[in-house]
């Protein structure tokens, strides 16, 4: 039986924002923590650093605002940027999904 399999992600020079992305900001708002996060993933903390570097890059606007450690440790807060990215992303993920499906049924179940 045939099924629907797709990733959506955003470009601009490169990967932009996507479902990884995603995930990685929603890990770091729970947790409060980039490096948190990329255990969490299993990703070392300097390819987490890298990641959100290019990602803010290529978006033009950053991510996260991080706090240099002390004695209560740093720590990796989002930005509101960061906050309507993953709000945009989501919905219009969401209702891709909805429009892609009735396409898929139409053209492979009918």
């Amino acid at each position: 039986m045939l099924k629907l399999r797709y990733k959506i992600w955003l470009e601009n020079s490169g990967k932009a924002f996507g479902e990884g992305p995603c995930d990685m900001l929603k890990r770091i708002d729970r947790l409060g923590s980039l490096n948190k996060a990329a255990g969490e993933l299993k990703m070392s903390y300097s390819k987490a650093w890298k990641l959100m570097n290019t990602l803010e890059k290529r978006l033009g606007f950053k991510l996260l605002k991080r706090d240099v450690g002390g004695d209560s440790g740093g720590g990796s807060y989002l930005t509101e940027e960061a906050r309507v990215m993953i709000h945009k992303y989501t919905m219009f993920v969401q209702e891709s999904d909805k429009a892609l499906n009735k396409l898929f049924k139409h053209y492979f179940e009918e």
